[in-house]
């Protein structure tokens, strides 16, 4: 689209690249999930990132909550893992805006004006360019919220101190959502892979940070949001748990995927 907006990379491989036939999927993965209704949409959500016909179901568990939240959520602060580009600290993007199939979301170049005296945050566009774990997310985004602004994190080699002191920065209140891209465990047995994920998703609801990437490959951001999410006393809440040998794939070698919503306690 524009010369200073990051296009859409994994269109067509990860997601539809039609722009109608990528709203069906979405609302097709929505519809699935129960929506939040009257009661307060979460501060922070972890979602899978593989393809939609794998982790799109779980994943439409979280951002259904944020239906209520329409019109209050202004700003999502967006991290997940890179897959393809080294990395020390954190990346932001330069660009404008990234676009997708259904549009362009703008960054909030204010937020990461924000970050400018954190030594663990750089500029780094190559790190963006291909990267699948923060792109995958902007369409269900686009779809719950509309409009909204989007601070796109890019995470490598961090501290998991050093990743919560740039959510605690970029915190905000109501108007601010704050979303960790990660998958669970890669390629194990079908039986082994529930065992697992399901000891992970117990670490993780009790906000315990001591994760690896063989449980979570997302585990550095993660790790940084769940020191976040126990200083703030949000509660977490088990939305989904499944695996691609439960959605799209066979079960020899599976990757795991969850949903969790962290609210606000009492």
């Amino acid at each position: 689209m524009g010369a200073n907006s990051r296009p859409a990379a994994v269109a067509g491989l990860f997601y539809p690249a039609e722009p109608q036939a990528l709203q069906a999927l979405i609302a097709q993965s929505l519809a699935g999930a129960a929506p939040g209704g009257a009661a307060a949409a979460p501060k922070l959500l972890l979602v899978p990132h593989a393809g939609y016909v794998y982790s799109g179901a779980v994943a439409g568990h979280a951002y259904a909550r944020l239906a209520a939240a329409r019109s209050r959520i202004r700003r999502v602060v967006l991290l997940g893992p890179t897959h393809r580009v080294a990395v020390r600290g954190l990346a932001a993007p330069r660009a404008a805006a990234f676009d997708t199939p259904l549009g362009r979301v703008a960054i909030d170049r204010a937020a990461l004006a924000q970050l400018a005296d954190l030594p663990q945050v750089q500029f780094n566009d190559a790190a963006h360019a291909q990267e699948h774990s923060l792109e995958v997310q902007l369409p269900f985004l686009q779809r719950v919220l509309g409009d909204f602004t989007l601070v796109p994190l890019a995470v490598g080699d961090a501290s998991a101190v050093e990743v919560a002191q740039v959510i605690e920065r970029l915190w905000g209140g109501d108007e601010t959502l704050i979303v960790i891209s990660s998958d669970l465990s890669h390629y194990l047995p079908y039986a082994q892979a529930q065992a697992v994920d399901r000891a992970t998703v117990e670490r993780i609801l009790q906000l315990d940070p001591a994760l690896d990437h063989q449980q979570a490959c997302g585990a550095t951001p993660l790790a940084g949001a769940l020191l976040a999410a126990r200083a703030h006393r949000l509660a977490p809440r088990l939305l989904d748990l499944r695996n691609s040998g439960d959605t799209a794939g066979d079960r020899a070698r599976v990757v795991g995927y969850c949903a969790i919503a962290f609210e606000a306690g009492p």
